[in-house]
């Protein structure tokens, strides 16, 4: 892998505050980074919080930028060129009412070429693991045309409706029992999938050298 293909995005979809989606994703972070793997891409955290996006609010389509239209607002380039930097990504989702937050949704809508034809690991948490909003998150990126691995993670915490899930709900604490059982339960299905995104990874970097520039 070169250039920008060192470098993947662990996107944090979650918004609220508080929250345990940062959490999540230093979990899943921490497992990534414990493996001692030559050539493993740079991770970092990139939060959708930090961008304070409103309701998409360009005055141009996404698809046409950069070829046919620029971006107006300031917010809009600043996430562009975050999301720009990587060559592929691992959202940590929570489940909303049997989907996904607005605010990765709203997200995912600004952009358009900057996500285009790069892989995409999906790991949700929720109750019962966020299938759902795993299966919504899905769909979005493959109608974005992003490579979605094969192995999606649901994190469900411990215990159900027990002490974890609230403790996560209202103070935003991830649970030593649900980290424990993670740990148990889930490392090796993360390792799988990340697995799976470092060979699209190089798959992509493949196909691009064996493009040649025509002669002028």
């Amino acid at each position: 892998m070169t250039g920008s293909q060192n470098k993947v995005a662990i996107v944090i979809c979650s918004t609220r505050t508080p929250r345990v989606g940062d959490k999540v994703a230093d979990f899943v972070k921490g497992v990534l980074e414990g493996q001692d793997t030559p050539g493993s891409p740079t991770l970092s955290l990139v939060d959708v919080a930090d961008y304070k996006l409103p309701v998409y609010d360009e005055p141009v389509v996404p698809a046409m930028v950069p070829a046919n239209a620029q971006f107006t607002h300031e917010h809009s380039k600043v996430w562009s060129a975050k999301i720009a930097e990587f060559s592929g990504y691992i959202f940590v989702t929570p489940e909303y009412n049997y989907g996904i937050p607005g605010s990765i949704k709203n997200a995912i809508d600004y952009l358009y070429n900057e996500w285009q034809g790069k892989p995409v690991f999906i790991v949700s948490y929720g109750v019962n693991g966020g299938s759902f909003a795993s299966d919504a998150l899905k769909q979005t990126l493959d109608g974005m045309k992003l490579l979605v691995c094969p192995t999606r993670v649901t994190l469900p915490f411990y215990g159900g409706q027990g002490p974890d899930v609230y403790a996560a709900m209202s103070n935003g604490m991830l649970g030593d029992d649900t980290k424990a059982s993670w740990t148990t339960d889930k490392q090796q299905t993360i390792l799988k999938g990340y697995a799976e995104l470092m060979e699209k990874l190089s798959a992509v970097d493949s196909s691009q050298s064996d493009i040649v520039e025509p002669k002028v």
